[in-house]
């Protein structure tokens, strides 16, 4: 195997002679590939320092038997939490750092591989507390919201944990589907209605067996082991999962163009909220998007973001706010709809300007 290895890298080598230019080119062409690989060190780590693809349930919970529930303590996902935490959450090791370094470099890589496939404003996210629970009118409708959505063609994005997350990502594993399965899907998890009863991943997986994806509809979930005592949302397609928190953040944030739905939240979900507004603001992607706050007496009385956003935007202290607060899924759409509208409005108005010729000009 070592043997392997070096003709590898001595072939490699030969091709690319002393280009430094090229050795890199060549690299980023081999992304992910068994060639690649073989350059980047292992360090001996549970995990991979060079994921060849973004997780799935099938990936993250490998080794997980729902028929046996205490197999969970052996899969993929607890033994990296568990290498994570006896290594300490800010271990400062080089081996340790660079190994997470360079598994989330690589996870990044493919995230954004994956969104190529997409229109940046058809990326909606959807934020919300981790203590939804199962059987909870607010859980059924983040469920229908979402379905109707990735319907719609919208890729649903979330941080990938229980709760509000994971509603979002059963109503887009349920896109295609009848509201009677809907309904039924939602029914079979609800005696588990919460992360921390017994049962709740069980669920997910008799789920997921008794209503399989309809492979063209695909959410995406972008959580972290830092808060891997949550486990994942099994529901989504795809998973970028990150060591590291703050890169997680910034890119829910940040890719979520199409505008994000706050659902009841706790301090993570606020945090996101002025996150997203400072962006906004300064519009940091080059553009604002929405921000749709679900929950109209929690928004304006309980915790009242929306209402102080509000504020600080008719008085001109915030800019580029563009503010939705609604308890309906009918008006919640119609805001993402209307954004989308305009921004193809634009667009298009703005390449016509560009394409008119001089002599057309009045």
């Amino acid at each position: 195997m070592i043997r392997k290895k070096e003709n590898g890298r001595k072939a490699f080598i030969e091709k690319v002679g002393s280009d430094e230019h090229k050795y890199f080119e060549l690299m980023l062409e081999q992304m992910g590939s068994e060639k690649l690989s073989s350059y980047i060190p292992r360090l001996g780590k549970p995990f991979s320092t060079c994921p060849k693809c973004l997780y799935n349930s099938k990936i993250l919970y490998s080794g997980y038997d729902y028929h046996d529930e205490k197999t969970f303590e052996e899969c993929y996902d607890t033994k990296v939490y568990r290498h994570y935490i006896k290594q300490g959450k800010y271990d400062h090791t080089l081996s340790e750092t660079l190994a997470r370094a360079l598994h989330d470099h690589f996870i990044t890589h493919l995230l954004y591989k994956m969104l190529e496939h997409y229109d940046e404003k058809d990326i909606v996210g959807v934020m919300g507390g981790h203590a939804r629970r199962r059987d909870e009118a607010g859980y059924r409708q983040i469920v229908f919201l979402s379905k109707r959505l990735t319907e719609m063609g919208r890729l649903m994005v979330t941080g990938g944990g229980p709760g509000a997350m994971e509603a979002a990502h059963l109503g887009a594993w349920m896109a295609g589907r009848s509201e009677a399965e809907t309904n039924e899907a939602v029914d079979m998890l609800a005696p588990s209605p919460t992360f921390s009863d017994e049962g709740w991943l069980r669920r997910s997986f008799e789920v997921m067996e008794r209503f399989p994806i309809q492979t063209e509809y695909r959410s995406l979930a972008i959580p972290t082991w830092y808060y891997g005592h949550e486990p994942t949302a099994p529901f989504a397609t795809d998973i970028a999962k990150y060591f590291d928190n703050s890169v997680r953040e910034d890119g829910i944030v940040t890719i979520a163009k199409g505008g994000i739905i706050y659902t009841p939240g706790s301090a993570g979900t606020m945090q996101e909220i002025f996150q997203d507004a400072g962006q906004n603001h300064y519009e940091s992607v080059g553009f604002a998007s929405p921000m749709i706050f679900m929950g109209k007496d929690y928004y304006t009385n309980f915790m009242p973001a929306y209402t102080l956003l509000k504020d600080l935007s008719d008085r001109g202290l915030f800019k580029n706010m563009m503010l939705t607060i609604s308890d309906d899924n009918d008006e919640i759409i119609e805001a993402i709809e209307r954004y989308r509208e305009v921004k193809v409005s634009s667009v298009s108005n703005a390449s016509a300007s560009a394409n008119r010729s001089p002599s057309s000009r009045g």
